[in-house]
């Protein structure tokens, strides 16, 4: 297959690849974080990948639009020019709760850098799906994928779709389907994969504002003592202000109701936050940006298997989402790398039994990787995050320990290094390796 090549500009067109080629080895569904990733590392491999994405690029997407330094970790292995315009470096997090605040500056880590991010999802995602065109993957915009096609026995074989302005009707065939289509997870619901209820899910809303006063700030900032406008509770999450670089802030907050609290009303408590915060930040009607924007994050694996019948889920659509923190942009990346590898493997082997046993390795993989740490979480959201929110984390004998900040801080953003580089990284690994194994439902073996 004919590969393009990037122009002097670094921009490549909408659509890339041959666009007399529709079928292909593998069909990505859905070119955000995660299958752009999964499909810029098939392409790597040598494996003829077809990228649809339902929207046109740039386009925008509920996010806090900050990047950990194992987020940097994964651009940086993707090939992606991180001192290009538009990217805004950050040294950390600022926590603020009860009128105290700490700073916590990345960690020098040797497997990660010792930098986080920022960039708006507005074109975020557009430089991941160019790179991975840029790999040889070929994209197809404004094709909304609407179901899987599949054989007699039940397997994948492709996806049906409507593509263009006018959603002509297509199909799209391919040996195994990724299926990385977000929240809504349309490609695995259609294979009868549903969320399991038990697993939390989260809601964010976030906003733009002008605020030359926050826009350059070198820390990211979390309020974790924030109130809900109805009830007069402990918010279940935290709020964000992250500085953009650009002039403007993305100021935001994520809540994970408890069932027995009720629903949340983001708007009139986002406005209850901002009206307790200096005047001249600017955080105020007359500087929005943009308007408030929320969505859903499907959070803890709350969806299973990650594979079955020739489909595997990544990203959003198997509820990758951290319960510890909302983060989901480095979960998506790396489980698009590790489904993209058990797949290029896979497609080495006849079909059949000996390549459904390299397929299978994909959720082993990121069971061996997430496991603990997520059945961890789970348990924390249910018991702690979802009833009281970050308060009783963040109190003040915490805040006033430099020790117990860092190590709440790695453990929150899943960052440490393996082997351990320092006491903290050996005091979270033995606590993880202490977490006990999945229960018998959660063992949901691969059909």
């Amino acid at each position: 297959m004919r590969r393009p090549t990037v122009a002097s500009t670094g921009e490549l067109p909408p659509d890339c690849g041959d666009g007399d080629e529709e079928d292909a080895q593998v069909i990505v569904v859905g070119a955000g974080p995660a299958g752009s990733t999964a499909a810029l590392y098939l392409a790597r491999a040598g494996v003829d990948v077809l990228l649809l994405e339902k929207s046109a690029f740039p386009r925008d997407k509920v996010c806090g639009d900050g990047l950990t330094p194992r987020a940097v970790h994964q651009l940086v292995r993707m090939g992606v020019d991180i001192d290009a315009p538009g990217w805004t470096r950050n040294r950390g997090m600022r926590w603020v709760c009860g009128g105290r605040q700490v700073h916590i500056d990345w960690p020098a880590l040797g497997a990660h850098p010792d930098f986080g991010l920022t960039r708006s999802r507005h074109d975020f995602d557009d430089i991941l799906a160019r790179q991975a065109c840029a790999a040889g993957a070929r994209l197809r915009t404004e094709v909304k994928a609407t179901g899987p096609l599949t054989d007699r026995s039940g397997r994948v074989t492709g996806v049906s779709a409507l593509a263009g302005a006018d959603k002509q009707p297509r199909t799209y065939r391919a040996s195994l389907v990724i299926a990385a289509d977000g929240a809504s997870a349309r490609t695995a619901l259609a294979m009868g994969l549903r969320r399991d209820p038990l697993r939390p899910v989260a809601t964010a809303g976030r906003r733009y504002y002008r605020s030359s006063t926050r826009a350059h700030d070198p820390y990211l900032e979390l309020w974790a003592d924030l109130r809900c406008s109805r009830t007069g509770r402990d918010l279940p999450g935290y709020g964000w202000i992250f500085p953009l670089g650009d002039g403007r802030v993305n100021v935001g907050l994520g809540a994970l109701p408890h069932r027995n609290h009720g629903s949340i009303d983001l708007k009139a408590t986002l406005d209850q936050w901002l009206a307790r915060l200096p005047e001249h930040w600017g955080l105020r009607e007359e500087n929005a940006d943009s308007p408030l924007r929320s969505a859903a994050l499907p959070m803890g694996f709350n969806r299973r298997p990650q594979y079955s019948r020739g489909l595997l889920l990544v990203g959003d659509s198997a509820g990758m989402v951290s319960p510890w923190s909302g983060e989901g942009i480095v979960q998506a990346m790396e489980a698009g790398e590790i489904a993209a590898e058990a797949t290029a493997l896979a497609l080495l082997r006849p079909s059949g039994a000996a390549r459904e046993q390299a397929l299978v390795h994909y959720p082993r993989e990121v069971n061996r990787r997430w496991g603990p740490y997520y059945r961890l979480g789970n348990s924390a959201a249910d018991v702690i995050l979802g009833r009281y929110g970050y308060r009783p984390l963040l109190n003040r004998h915490v805040m006033a320990s430099p020790a117990l900040v860092r190590t709440l801080a790695r453990l929150l953003t899943h960052v440490a290094d393996e082997p351990s580089h320092d006491l903290i990284d050996r005091t979270l690994h033995t606590l993880l390796r202490l977490v006990p194994s999945p229960s018998t439902h959660e063992k949901t073996p691969a059909r």
